[in-house]
């Protein structure tokens, strides 16, 4: 049992590591200890804006903290995990987990086998927009949007892994069912990783699911929208906002019958549908820091020892359906071998077109 405060520690100092490095100096129970970064133009910055001590090598941890947020490029994650985790350490490590499956089981093993929490960094999880949605009931169709411009981060993996891995860890979540088939396509632009990516999703339950995601996106858009058995949710993560539509109970109680209506009758339900019929809701979220919360959630787990609201098996989890999605783009036919994503876009010829448990943090 820890009595004192719990001393923290950032592996990264680029974006998101600067981040987390703001906020957790906001937490009373945390004592920020220090941040490691191989860059020293990096660790000048964070030293110089937050007063805080740093290293070039993460072991330098070792021994001064109890966790640690590991935000340093995915293909670093596992190994910096595992040597953390070794050495006692609880980890909050940016998504993806790691960069592949196998690598995933052996940190979730290592972490299991000393009773460590293993958080992943799912934000969109703690996003008030998706918490205040996501009660849809039994989804049917599940559609999202995730693009942006290209910013020139997580350039050591393609748009699957930096930027549709949060809509996959989400669509699991709402489907909550075996996967059955993966369908997917994709293209490199700027590198040799894909920066556009398409993927459909098939469910045990029946239910589907739609992805797209670019990093090379002249209008960014980070949306959502679930179509459930009991109604629609539409969720904007930028904007944090929520749109809630459910059937009234004329329409839950088939009372009407639209081939059977005069016309003077259809004109009406024209007019009344968004009003009488379906019922629109436009959710008031809160305000909040979806990454504070985040760290609230990893800093209670320590604490309680109870799991993360995303633990390492949910990484995990979304990172395989990554995996399978990557293979669908690198290897499009069965008998393909496996090559670079076909270099794009084609311009001229572009189609037109067992579950764990969970708390709320906080």
């Amino acid at each position: 049992m820890i009595g004192h405060k719990l001393r923290v520690g950032v592996v990264g100092a680029g974006h998101l590591g600067t981040i987390h490095t703001r906020l957790l100096r906001t937490i009373d129970d945390v004592e920020l200890v220090g941040v490691s970064d191989p860059s020293p133009q990096a660790r000048k910055r964070i030293a110089d804006e937050f007063q805080v001590e740093t290293w070039e090598d993460h072991r330098r941890l070792l021994g001064r903290v109890d966790a640690a947020i590991v935000a340093a490029p995915t293909r670093d994650h596992y190994w910096i995990g595992m040597e953390l985790a070794e050495a006692g350490v609880h980890l909050l490590v940016e998504k993806p987990l790691t960069a592949s499956v196998s690598e995933a089981d052996a940190l979730i093993r290592a972490a299991r086998s000393r009773n460590l929490v293993l958080q992943v960094g799912h934000v969109e999880r703690f996003n008030p927009a998706f918490t205040a949605a996501a009660n849809v009931a039994k989804p049917r169709y599940i559609e999202a949007v995730r693009a942006s411009g290209y910013t020139g981060r997580s350039v050591d993996v393609g748009v699957v892994l930096d930027l549709m891995i949060h809509d996959l860890d989400l669509v699991l979540t709402l489907a909550a069912d075996q996967l059955l088939d993966v369908d997917a396509v994709g293209a490199a632009v700027l590198g040799p990783h894909e920066d556009m990516a398409h993927a459909h999703l098939r469910f045990a339950n029946g239910c589907r699911a739609t992805l797209n995601a670019s990093r090379t996106s002249y209008q960014p858009q980070r949306t959502m929208h679930i179509y459930g058995e009991q109604g629609y949710a539409g969720i904007d993560f930028a904007a944090g906002k929520a749109k809630i539509i459910r059937p009234s109970e004329r329409l839950r109680r088939r009372e009407i019958d639209v081939l059977q209506q005069p016309p003077d009758e259809r004109r009406k339900l024209q007019e009344q549908l968004f009003t009488d019929l379906l019922l629109v809701e436009d959710v008031t979220v809160e305000k909040r820091n979806a990454i504070l919360d985040e760290q609230h959630d990893f800093v209670i787990s320590i604490r309680s020892g109870q799991p993360p609201q995303v633990t390492g098996q949910h990484g995990r989890d979304a990172l395989a359906v990554a995996e399978r999605i990557l293979a669908q783009i690198h290897e499009p036919h069965p008998s393909a071998r496996r090559s670079a994503p076909p270099q794009g876009p084609h311009w001229d010829l572009a189609p037109q077109r067992a579950p764990q448990p969970t708390r709320k943090a906080g």
